[in-house]
């Protein structure tokens, strides 16, 4: 048996859940407020001109002040828990080899996964749905002003090719955003990596993602770029704050303090961290 469409009510408690818990709460506080304010007003019914339209929306109005806000929190609760399942998934890839972990999950599991190691790097995150293991996009993040769009593949059998990558930079421009990330557990094809070479798109192996897990146990673990012993970048080089990648050194070249030399993460654009060189 075919299973039945979703109602509009299912649909907006779906969407609800997959934004930040609060957000629900406002949104129900603010339903009620402004139907309640529309529900206790008189309704004038004109017998000579009798029009039902203004009946049936007090009629909706009335009923909506109690049944809209109750969706809303339930879209809450379960954003609530979305989060805090993340948050474990999170904990048990620490607590094992994380790449092991990521095998047990389900593809929905691993995008859990990838959207809270991100909001650990600072961004905001929205949970689009997707439309199952392989649709579009699948997490929408925020940094200040910025936009960036992550697609997820739990694929360790193969490579993530080069239509992947070249989709989602497609998605992109038509939306916006000044970056992107392809996270898979596996790894990319030479294709993949030409194509985004270049480009606002960050490919995350399982190599890497593992990186980021253990990141935020052990922050000493991040990758540093090899150089020659005595050289004058032989002293050590610090590791991002915002998303605990390496950093090179860039000169200021406009403001205040063009001229000046600073650390800069070597993700940029997709990640601005920057540290002061004294």
């Amino acid at each position: 048996m075919s299973r039945s469409r979703p109602s509009i009510a299912e649909d907006l408690m779906e969407a609800t859940s997959r934004v930040p818990w609060w957000v629900g709460a406002v949104l129900a506080v603010l339903s009620y407020v402004l139907l309640h304010a529309f529900a206790v007003r008189p309704v004038v019914f004109d017998p000579k001109a009798p029009s039902y339209v203004g009946m049936v929306l007090h009629a909706a109005a009335t009923v909506g002040q109690y049944g809209l806000p109750i969706l809303f929190i339930a879209g809450a609760v379960m954003s609530a828990v979305r989060r805090h399942r993340a948050k474990a998934l999170l904990g048990e890839a620490r607590s094992k080899a994380p790449l092991a972990a990521i095998d047990g999950m389900s593809w929905a599991e691993f995008e859990a996964l990838v959207g809270e190691v991100f909001r650990e790097m600072g961004y905001q995150v929205v949970e689009t749905g997707g439309g199952g293991a392989d649709g579009g996009v699948d997490l929408v993040l925020t940094k200040g002003n910025e936009k960036f769009l992550v697609q997820c593949k739990q694929w360790r059998a193969f490579k993530v090719g080069v239509t992947v990558v070249r989709e989602l930079y497609g998605v992109m421009s038509a939306r916006g955003a000044v970056g992107g990330f392809v996270v898979t557990s596996g790894t990319f094809t030479d294709d993949a990596k030409a194509f985004a070479d270049g480009r606002n798109v960050q490919l995350i192996d399982g190599r890497r993602v593992e990186t980021w897990i253990k990141r935020r146990r052990e922050p000493t673990l991040a990758p540093a770029p090899q150089v020659a012993p005595g050289s004058p970048t032989a002293a050590a080089v610090p590791t991002c704050p915002s998303c605990g990648a390496a950093m090179v050194k860039r000169e200021a070249r406009r403001g205040s303090n063009a001229g000046s030399v600073f650390w800069c993460c070597t993700t940029y654009p997709a990640c601005r961290g920057t540290r002061p060189i004294p």
